[in-house]
């Protein structure tokens, strides 16, 4: 009798320990996987803008955001070279071909995102580099002031000045200063295609240095880059996209410091559509027909102002059908290659 009460506890023990080490497997599983994210990865996530899908729905941002990985393999021949010094983000990278003797000519590099966060090294900002430098082009990818840093025209100011610091130092880096271009995607693509129309526009110079230096660019290529900030949510009125742009909390208007329709007149200087005339440069323009972050509009509306002043053979608008903001469809090598082929043309 002792002998089977014994048996009966132990297994009555057994199986309470059993039970103790399954419900503990349990809850450790279940606290790993409410178990919040490390806290630079949630800082990375809600400083950006938010991208939304064909359906409206928010996205992670699509390359040139926090973290993005390079799209270039090459390292830059020189780092960080300051363009001005009022800033730490007045900095630059340049990379120069592996082949050939110079002088290169130039393509500016800027970076997207939302004019919030970015930076020079990350991926979409870099997209067609490696191309770029095979194709016998010297690349310089810019940082700028971002609108928490600085609110707008700082931006253009520092676009301008980076261009005006290449072109003042053109023989120490073996650059050719007559012909540089520009390429910039998202935020990038504003910025890029205000450096293509407001040549000598006096008002978004600034006074970072090198004045005596133009602050011209000779080809502008504008991936899917926001242009008329003010019709945004008008343009977007009717569609599944989110109609977000007049908001106090948008990028367009902490760029600008206040939402940007209380603002109109500050905000018509963002708009590189303002300052067309017959000595812009030629321009290359993509975007794809399901951006749901910048009306696809925009880019058309921009092409078609180009092309009644500077010509119709000097302006390229191509629509990605499908394509979102940004993503694989602008990296494809048949992309990259149309791109550059276009930059050949005016600045070879």
């Amino acid at each position: 009798m002792f002998h089977s009460n014994q048996f009966k506890l132990n297994r009555i023990i057994f199986t309470a320990l059993t039970l103790l080490i399954l419900i503990s497997i349990s809850a450790c599983t279940a606290a790993t996987q409410a178990a919040p994210e490390p806290v630079a990865t949630q800082q990375a996530v809600t400083s950006a803008p938010t991208l939304f899908a064909n359906d409206g729905s928010s996205v992670m941002p699509q390359g040139g955001g926090p973290g993005g990985s390079s799209l270039s393999s090459v390292t830059p021949a020189y780092k960080d070279l300051a363009y001005a010094t009022i800033s730490a983000a007045q900095k630059l990278d340049l990379y120069l071909p592996a082949a050939g003797s110079g002088p290169f000519p130039v393509v500016i590099m800027v970076h997207g995102g939302g004019f919030m966060f970015g930076d020079k090294a990350d991926g979409m900002g870099l997209a067609g580099a490696d191309q770029l430098l095979a194709a016998g082009y010297a690349v310089a990818s810019i940082n700028y002031r971002l609108s928490g840093e600085a609110q707008y025209p700082a931006q253009i100011f520092d676009a301008k000045a980076a261009v005006r610091f290449l072109r003042a130092n053109a023989a120490q880096y073996n650059l050719d200063p007559e012909n540089f271009g520009a390429w910039g995607a998202s935020a990038g693509g504003n910025l890029v295609s205000l450096l293509g129309t407001t040549c000598g526009v006096s008002e978004l110079e600034g006074d970072l240095g090198n004045a005596d230096q133009s602050s011209c660019v000779q080809a502008v290529v504008d991936w899917f880059g926001p242009i008329d900030f003010l019709k945004m949510d008008e343009q977007f009125a009717g569609s599944s996209c989110p109609q977000t742009h007049d908001a106090a909390d948008s990028p367009e208007s902490k760029l600008v410091g206040a939402e940007i329709q209380t603002l109109p007149d500050l905000v018509k200087t963002t708009n590189p559509m303002n300052y067309i005339d017959v000595t812009d440069a030629p321009f290359f323009i993509e975007n794809g027909t399901a951006d749901c972050n910048i009306p696809p509009v925009q880019n058309k509306n921009l092409a078609d102002a180009l092309s009644a002043v500077i010509g119709a053979d000097k302006v390229i608008y191509t629509s990605l059908e499908g394509a979102g903001h940004g993503g694989t469809q602008f990296e494809t090598d048949e992309n990259i290659e149309l791109v550059i082929g276009f930059l050949d043309l005016y600045l070879k």
